[in-house]
């Protein structure tokens, strides 16, 4: 099959293999593939990948044995693809379970294919009314509705999402939701306006070092430097919630988090289901961050683009 494949630089393979399933797995006909910012990162070695990149998706089941109900529905799937037998799964934290694969980011080949396997569980049907173009959007929309698993975020509550890209637009949206007291701070005017025409109050980065009085930080940046930046804006005994990934580390003062008694929390993997439908009600706006898209055969092309400063998103359209 065709696929985009990472190993030492991206490259279009006609030959590279069709995935076999294992038990309780489902091989999908992929059709539409979205690139983020891990995959940028996996190019730069992060978590030093090798093989198919690609974990936000829309496609069609082709073959579930076992569970052949799935054959033929258009689906979106959860990318931790968990043992369901250690004690970590059966505490109920499958998305940490140590022998995890996670697909296109760790252990199993991803998206930028024509093929891909994930297990049956791990599915979720796409409804007719939401076209691929949106349908794609699940995985990060998730991720940001994962916020609110973890922290409450109350009416009163003074937040700011720092960071206008991807991942921040639509944590932005899924924060407003709450109605919170909502800023998002970023650097490009024409990203915060997709924002603004939704009522959502922006700001301007001006590198202000003055110290924050947010009760709740989401730090979006998906640049190291987004941590200190975060950290000013957070009052003490705030909240402080990290999305960005990438590759290589930092340096951080994290003794004033402590004299702050700052909440530290990672956030990535979120639920699909309310993911879903947000997207199918139209709360949540995906097509204004669609710039382009791509045939797999311009895969690399794609990327390129995708990783040019000020890029939305940009698709992969591996069917036809």
């Amino acid at each position: 099959m065709r696929a985009l494949l990472l190993d030492k630089g991206l490259r279009i393979v006609d030959d590279h293999p069709v995935p076999e399933p294992a038990p309780g797995e489902a091989l999908i006909r992929v059709r539409v593939a979205g690139i983020c910012n891990t995959d940028l990162e996996l190019v730069k070695g992060y978590m030093a990948f090798r093989g198919v990149p690609g974990h936000e998706f829309v496609g069609v089941v082709a073959r579930a044995p076992g569970a052949e109900d799935w054959e033929g529905r258009r689906v979106v799937g959860e990318i931790n693809a968990a043992c369901t037998t250690c004690p970590t799964c059966l505490a109920g934290r499958p998305t940490h379970c140590p022998h995890r694969t996670t697909l296109g980011i760790a252990g199993r080949d991803g998206a930028f294919a024509e093929r891909l396997t994930l297990p049956a569980r791990n599915l979720h049907p796409v409804p007719d009314s939401i076209p691929d173009e949106i349908a794609v959007f699940t995985e990060p929309l998730a991720a940001a509705c994962e916020i609110l698993e973890q922290v409450h975020v109350r009416p009163t509550d003074c937040v700011v999402v720092l960071g206008d890209g991807k991942l921040g637009l639509l944590c932005a949206q899924v924060l407003a939701l709450t109605g919170c007291d909502l800023t998002v701070i970023g650097r490009h005017e024409d990203k915060l306006d997709i924002l603004a025409r939704r009522g959502i109050p922006t700001a301007l980065d001006d590198g202000d070092d003055s110290t924050g009085s947010a009760d709740i930080v989401i730090e979006a940046t998906g640049h190291p430097d987004g941590f200190a930046a975060a950290r000013r804006l957070v009052r003490p005994r705030g909240t402080l919630v990290l999305k960005s990934t990438y590759h290589g580390s930092f340096d951080a003062d994290l003794t004033m988090a402590v004299v702050d008694e700052i909440t530290l929390i990672g956030s990535r993997c979120g639920p699909f289901a309310p993911a879903l439908r947000l997207l199918e009600r139209g709360s949540v706006a995906v097509i204004q961050l669609i710039q382009a898209r791509y045939p797999l055969s311009q895969a690399p092309a794609a990327f390129e683009r995708a990783a040019r400063p000020g890029t939305l998103k940009v698709l992969i359209d591996v069917e036809p």
